[in-house]
């Protein structure tokens, strides 16, 4: 059974986050479990998520789920705009809250961050290069 489309395509800030998201080397889109996923070989960041309270999912629409740099993983846990989402929280991804006063110099080193912890080796290099 496939999961329903929980995205609107015509979402401007998907559109930004797609723009970020696929100026990455090899980087591409799918759809998986209703969300679009961005990936190379790995998954690196997905638009939307959830977070389970008392039993049930609450979404989080208008979010961007990344592997954020387990150095700085705790501090960006503090912060408010970030949740620690369904599924793959367990894992060190975290979710991130976008809004009207997001700060897309932080969605792209975010971005980046992911895509150097789960792109190959030589995708990441040809970044360098760039």
């Amino acid at each position: 059974m496939a999961h329903p489309v929980m995205y609107d395509e015509d979402d401007a800030v998907l559109a930004r986050v797609r723009e970020l998201a696929l100026a990455l080397p090899g980087a591409a889109e799918k759809v998986t479990h209703g969300w679009p996923a961005f990936y190379t070989v790995k998954v690196f960041a997905y638009y939307g998520g959830s977070i389970k309270v008392d039993g049930r999912y609450v979404r989080h629409d208008c979010s961007l789920l990344v592997l954020p740099d387990p150095a700085e993983y705790e501090a960006l846990a503090q912060d408010s705009r970030v949740y620690r989402p369904a599924y793959l929280g367990p894992y060190g991804w975290l979710g991130l809250d976008l809004g009207p006063d997001t700060d897309w110099t932080e969605v792209a080193e975010l971005l980046d961050t992911s895509y150097r912890i789960t792109a190959p080796r030589r995708l990441v290099d040809e970044l360098d290069a760039r």
